[in-house]
């Protein structure tokens, strides 16, 4: 067996059941406080010391100083951290990153947002975890699972048009464009967004875009069993407005679309973005479109921990719905070290729900890309986490926790049909052809495996795994 890694490890999730389930005497495993969000003091950081409130509200200012690199990073931190810290992220970027760096100042400020930050600060932050990922975070014994790739959903395979990707009978996923206003370490779509990194030679996008989105109409006109449409990419916040309203109201023009979600990060990201009077004025014109049409038009943004929420992600969120948009859902993704314990997840929830008036959805079950088996959980920790949040939410706002199974889409955590938990295996089945599997005749009879990661499985399944891993070399 290779040797274990050295670096700073997420103990508290590799434990049999997940964290933070002790209960005191008398009391309950969750105790309820509530929050009111803050934005944190941007100025405690030297690189922003002068940085004034009108500057910070900025989209613009926002988007010029993201931190894209270990200068600007440096730049911003100063010596508040060590030289441990920054050689371990340009080793990281050197030879593991499957993203480049991209951080807007809105999310290095929830980074720690209680103190001035430290060396130790910075490595332990779940924010950091997965928007500055180390060389130390990553694991040496299985760092990538044997069966990761790089396209773990094969999103590209089902494109019917580029950046369309038809995989369920009635929805499709509209990929505009290929980058984003942040890179999260985790992306599921590391094979195309973001720029290329010396792990990964990145796919690029061939079409202008005015052909691309002629091409997805096309599509979608010519094939009217598509009722729901996922506008993407990267990160629709990217694009233009101009160019997204028109892309939205020619969808709106398709009688068989009934609902369309817009994909942003961004919101939390960078809620700057959304609180600009042009996209502001512009998301009330398609509103008001969708509503005339009966077309039910959402935002679903990305919030991982409830460090990301302050009052001007609220703020954006609030805004929206002021406008017409039907609703704001959050769709995280479950981590070790980032969130993948009770507490933290109902931390996250409460804040959404009651603070910010964004509805919880989805946690996702991080997927299998390379060099992310530091992230991941296994589906019986996912499982544990679905029953410990229950009856503590309003039921509406009871997020799922959900595995997305190559070739057979999001299934909730418990939906599996065999499970080996010492070798990790579990074994989904689903109910649907996805646009490459028309003419086979086996795909609904199937049973499709999917993997825990390896370093959570008992001795005698890491030995199985080790022994295959040798076998096939």
């Amino acid at each position: 067996m290779p040797t274990p890694r050295t670096g700073a490890d997420p103990a508290p999730e590799h434990a049999e059941a997940p964290a933070g389930r002790t209960t005191l005497a008398g009391g309950q495993p969750y105790e309820y406080r509530r929050r009111p969000l803050v934005e944190p003091d941007w100025t405690r950081f030297p690189g922003w010391r002068d940085v004034t409130r009108e500057q910070w509200e900025s989209a613009q200012w926002q988007r010029v100083n993201c931190v894209k690199n270990l200068k600007q990073l440096r730049r911003v931190l100063g010596d508040l951290v060590d030289e441990t810290f920054y050689a371990d992220l340009a080793d990281d970027q050197a030879a593991l990153a499957t993203m480049s760096m991209l951080v807007p100042p809105q999310m290095i400020n929830t980074m720690v947002p209680d103190r001035v930050p430290d060396t130790d600060g910075l490595y332990a932050d779940p924010i950091r975890r997965y928007m500055i990922p180390v060389a130390s975070d990553r694991r040496t014994d299985w760092p990538s699972h044997p069966y990761a790739t790089r396209d773990s959903l094969h999103e590209h395979d089902m494109w019917v048009a580029e950046g369309l990707t038809h995989r369920y009978p009635t929805k499709v996923l509209a990929e505009l464009l290929s980058t984003c206003p942040q890179y999260c370490g985790h992306c599921t779509r590391m094979d195309l967004v973001g720029n290329s990194t010396p792990t990964v030679d990145k796919l690029k996008l061939t079409l202008k875009p005015v052909d691309r989105y002629d091409a997805h109409i096309d599509y979608l006109k010519a094939h009217p069993s598509v009722r729901d449409v996922v506008v993407s990419g990267g990160d629709v916040a990217n694009v233009p407005w101009r160019n997204l309203e028109s892309y939205l109201m020619r969808l709106l023009e398709i009688e068989t679309i009934r609902d369309i979600r817009l994909a942003t990060k961004a919101l939390m990201g960078l809620p700057q973005h959304w609180l600009q009077p042009e996209v502001v004025e512009g998301l009330e014109r398609v509103a008001r479109t969708a509503s005339r049409r009966g077309v039910n038009l959402a935002i679903h943004t990305h919030v991982n921990h409830v460090q990301s929420l302050t009052p001007l992600v609220a703020r954006a969120a609030q805004t929206a719905l002021e406008v017409g948009v039907r609703d704001v859902r959050n769709q995280g993704v479950l981590m070790r070290g980032v969130n993948a314990t009770a507490p933290a997840l109902l931390d996250l929830c409460f804040g959404l729900q009651g603070e910010a008036g964004i509805l919880p959805y989805y946690f996702y079950m991080c997927d299998m890309i390379p060099n992310a088996e530091h992230w991941r959980v296994p589906v019986w920790h996912a499982q544990q986490l679905q029953h410990d949040m229950m009856g503590y939410l309003p039921g509406y706002a009871t997020p799922r926790i959900v595995c997305d199974v190559p070739f057979v889409g999001k299934r909730w955590v418990h939906m599996l049909t065999e499970y080996d938990r010492e070798r990790g295996l579990s074994y989904w089945t689903k109910n649907y052809r996805t646009s490459i599997e028309a003419a086979d005749a086996e795909a609904l009879d199937r049973r499709y495996a999917y993997y825990d990661p390896i370093d959570t499985l008992p001795e005698a399944g890491q030995k199985w795994w080790a022994d295959q891993e040798r076998a096939g070399a």
